[in-house]
């Protein structure tokens, strides 16, 4: 578990690293748009009161229903990777979610949404999505969570196979 543990100390603090330096210190906030590597790379400021692309967004309630869930699937993993430990990769993994998804609750409690600013397009496709750290470590958490099981259930699998 130090290994979820670090890893979702540094993804934490990167995240929130990055929001402080792009809404504080670059003022993304009030300018709304940077253009780093356009299309490729560009900074547009988006509060997130909902869930993935605005979903579900809505007033006070919906940001402390919404901090709950955060904190539930957080308590979830830490409880599912303790019972069933999986390989390295896994547990990387894990502490990539669970770094991720409290860079977003920070950001509830602090602001009251979620500070979006990367924005990708590319090939003549305009995105008008934004999305930050925190959001790719979620992905690539869970992602890595589905694709890498835990060592009981592996060996579950192949007594079965036998």
């Amino acid at each position: 578990m130090r290994t979820v543990a670090w890893v979702a100390l540094v993804t934490f603090l990167i995240d929130q690293a990055s929001k402080w330096l792009v809404v504080h210190v670059m003022e993304l906030d009030r300018k709304l748009a940077i253009d780093v590597w356009p299309p490729f790379l560009n900074f547009r400021m988006a509060w997130n009161n909902g869930i993935n692309f605005g979903l579900f967004g809505g007033g006070d309630n919906t940001r402390w229903v919404l901090i709950s869930v955060a904190l539930g699937i957080v308590l979830f993993v830490l409880l599912w990777l303790r019972r069933d430990p999986p390989g390295p990769a896994a547990l990387v993994a894990g502490g990539l979610l669970v770094g991720g998804a409290l860079g977003n609750v920070v950001d509830r409690l602090l602001y009251g949404a979620v500070a979006d600013f990367l924005n990708m397009s590319c090939c003549g496709l305009d995105n008008p999505f934004a999305f930050n750290v925190a959001d790719i470590a979620i992905f690539a958490g869970a992602v890595g969570l589905v694709l890498l099981p835990g060592r009981q259930t592996v060996a579950k699998a192949g007594k079965k196979g036998s």
